[in-house]
């Protein structure tokens, strides 16, 4: 219309305009714009399929609002065999939907809340497998405990393995001794690690209650000075905030890994490093309100509480410990002992008059078992009747080549005279050096040379290690009587 007024040539107003001539000759002719001319289809273009049965259909979804246009559609079919075919279903789904918008029950409302400086924490565990990151080459797949403060959105993420209570307790207090302040209030889901310890005889969980906070999860937050407080089971939008900043979190890491070029880490402290000044960045472009959370919280003035629990077990006749419903060998003297098992998020040590005996990886799971051959060689030694069906003959194989080289000589000396024979060479790798057995045995194998204790020992006997003699070291302490001469003469 503008352009129309300047030269009042239609066909160059309609270019400009982007249009056909005979569209812009009937808004001219109209005298109004497109928006006035929008007309509202109030008719079908095709017979509606469902118009028979829709009563039958309305009332199903007024007796049961729950139901799916699928199920309903699936009902139809078999009240009405032939009547209908699958690609109306489509066509039902909109009237459904159109029929619940109308006429439906009222759906749950998020009510918005307005947060409050320093008044709350949240926690909660993310996957971070898909940002595909490797430790020195391996895929590291772990979980992120992550700790935002709603009001600044102020974030702070840890490394874990799973959702524990170790690594709740190490999440929460790596983030607040970031802050060096608390707020008056954590609050987490129903996890595991808060509230799903239910003590015999009790019922798990209630309609209309919560479920009570773990012992140890109270204590936590007894020592760092915050109430503890929970979601409803099954509301995780109760905890909007950190579940928000889950993905933010990733999607920040994301993007900085792509920066860097590079998802390998030479190990998890340096992940962990990387995560940390990520994070610091991000949360420095939050100033102002950051610095509100922090004014309205009180100072955090106690002792990080060590990342471990302690528990004693006893060792059993097996020469195993129990411990979060996982096995574990040890050395066997100590049979029928206590211990004193340290547990942390992903390693487990085991103490015997304050003397660490064993060190290693914490199993993630319910009934798995992690056991040392050297722990047991002696005795499979004296009863090496016992190997055929010992419950953890799998774990005596250490590495492909042992088991290749077990085959090997079960294919000559079949049964009990065979297993002795792999156990001495077992016993030869438990008290030398597991990698120069199997390299004895890769050498065998490839030669197809008989394989046998005395084989091995003969290509590893020469490989021991020569102790080189140093002579004392002489200390001349003229040097620092000349070093005193120099500071007195200054």
């Amino acid at each position: 219309m503008e352009e129309l007024s300047k030269h009042r040539r239609i066909g160059d107003a309609a270019m400009k305009a982007d249009m056909h001539r005979e569209t812009a000759r009937k808004y001219v002719a109209a005298g109004k714009l497109p928006s006035e001319m929008t007309v509202v289809r109030d008719w079908r273009t095709r017979p509606d399929p469902f118009e028979e049965h829709w009563p039958e259909i309305e009332a199903r979804l007024l007796d049961t609002p729950e139901l799916e246009a699928k199920t309903l559609f699936e009902l139809l079919e078999q009240a009405h065999p032939g009547r209908y075919e699958e690609g109306q279903l489509r066509t039902l789904q909109r009237r459904v939907k159109r029929w619940r918008a109308t006429h439906g029950p009222d759906q749950e409302v998020v009510l918005a809340q307005q947060h409050r400086p320093g008044e709350a924490a949240q926690t909660d565990f993310t996957h971070a497998t898909e940002l595909a990151v490797t430790i020195a080459g391996q895929v590291f797949a772990h979980l992120l405990c992550v700790f935002v403060l709603p009001y600044s959105n102020w974030q702070w993420a840890t490394i874990c393995l799973s959702e524990s209570m170790a690594a709740l307790r190490r999440g929460v207090q790596r983030a607040l001794f970031q802050l060096g302040r608390v707020p008056s209030y954590h609050q987490t889901d129903c996890s595991t690690a808060a509230t799903h310890k239910i003590p015999a005889g009790q019922v798990a969980y209630v309609e209309g209650r919560q479920r009570p906070f773990n012992a140890e999860y109270v204590a936590l937050m007894r020592h760092l000075g915050m109430t503890p407080r929970t979601t409803a089971v099954g509301a995780k939008e109760q905890n909007g905030d950190v579940e928000a900043s889950n993905g933010a979190v990733k999607r920040r890491l994301e993007q900085a890994l792509l920066v860097r070029g590079s998802r390998d880490f030479e190990s998890t402290e340096a992940w962990q490093d990387f995560i940390d000044g990520v994070l610091r960045k991000a949360n420095a472009h939050r100033g102002r309100r950051v610095a509100e959370d922090l004014a309205a919280m009180r100072e955090l003035c106690v002792a990080k509480l060590p990342e471990y629990v302690e528990e004693d077990v006893r060792v059993s006749e097996w020469s195993t410990v129990r411990v979060k419903h996982c096995a574990y060998s040890v050395p066997s003297r100590l049979i029928g002992e206590w211990v004193r098992v340290r547990i942390f998020e992903d390693q487990i040590e085991v103490r015997y008059a304050d003397e660490l005996q064993l060190a290693c990886e914490r199993l993630v799971g319910r009934n798995r078992h992690r056991i040392d051959y050297r722990h047991v060689i002696g005795s499979l030694i004296r009863k090496p009747g016992g190997f055929a069906r010992y419950v953890y003959r799998e774990e005596m194989f250490p590495q492909l080549v042992f088991r290749k080289a077990y085959d090997a000589i079960q294919e000559v000396q079949a049964g009990p005279r065979g297993d002795l024979e792999y156990l001495r060479i077992l016993h030869r790798a438990a008290t030398t050096m597991e990698a120069e057995v199997a390299a004895a045995l890769s050498l065998l194998l490839d030669a197809g040379t008989p394989i046998t204790a005395d084989a091995v020992k003969q290509l590893t006997a020469s490989s021991k290690i020569e102790v080189p003699a140093l002579a004392p070291a002489t200390v001349d302490l003229a040097e620092y009587d000349a070093l005193l001469v120099q500071e007195v003469a200054a």
